[in-house]
């Protein structure tokens, strides 16, 4: 049971800011991605970062072989959480294993090792490579709607710095992943406006909003933001 105070969210962010290439590798950078992840959101026993490439899986960080563990047994088993999460930059959310009807070769043997509670949150990396956050709990019901929030705003900050380390394609360069970093945030900023207009709410509060419906609708946050900007501009009819 995840026990540790957790870490002020703006100095985590700080921290995957401060990366430096000359001082460490995609591993490194990975490494400190699940690790601020299990210090930061409240819940986490243990947490993983796993990369897919061209279909094949791969735990490319871990802070403890319970998360490494139960990474691999999706990857063994065709199916899980973090593949689905990682295959459609979404969130995958189980909130109590025992009553979860999905992935019926993985559920039982993630219950036999005491998990009772996932998050996998998709890491937009590259055209050619997908990534997921992985939070893991031996609690039911770990992961609240704000757990869920800070873990795709932190996932949003772990893929900048993902982005930065040149690590994903020869061809890629940081110009191309902060271009694609600014236009998504324009657009979600954008999104966030709207919602704050019609229902009179903060920012935050339409943050959280803009999350749930990428949540319900197993679609990235940049996509609904994308539609939901797209629907304002149509001229009434």
């Amino acid at each position: 049971m995840a026990d540790q105070q957790p870490l002020d969210p703006t100095y985590a962010f700080a921290e995957l800011g401060r990366i430096k290439l000359a001082d460490t590798d995609l591993e490194g950078v990975l490494q400190q991605v699940a690790t601020l992840a299990k210090r930061t959101i409240a819940g986490v026993d243990e947490a993983s970062v796993t990369l897919l490439r061209r279909k094949k899986a791969h735990t490319a960080a871990f802070t403890g072989d319970l998360a490494r563990d139960m990474d691999e047994r999706q990857y063994e088993e065709g199916g899980g959480p973090c593949l689905d999460a990682a295959a459609a930059a979404a969130v995958q959310s189980v909130p109590d294993l025992t009553r979860e009807q999905r992935w019926p070769h993985y559920v039982p043997a993630a219950l036999k090792a005491g998990v009772r509670s996932s998050l996998s949150v998709g890491l937009p990396v590259h055209e050619s490579v997908s990534g997921a956050l992985n939070l893991y709990s031996t609690e039911p019901d770990a992961f609240d709607e704000d757990a869920v929030v800070l873990a795709q705003t932190f996932s949003g900050y772990a893929a900048v710095a993902l982005a930065n380390a040149h690590l994903y394609d020869a061809t890629a360069t940081l110009a191309q992943h902060m271009q694609a970093a600014m236009e998504h945030r324009a657009v979600i900023e954008q999104a966030k406006g709207i919602i704050m207009a019609e229902m009179h709410c903060s920012a935050d509060e339409a943050f959280a909003s803009l999350s749930k419906m990428s949540q319900n609708s197993n679609r990235k946050l940049h996509d609904v933001a994308t539609a939901l900007v797209r629907k304002a501009q149509r001229p009434p009819s």
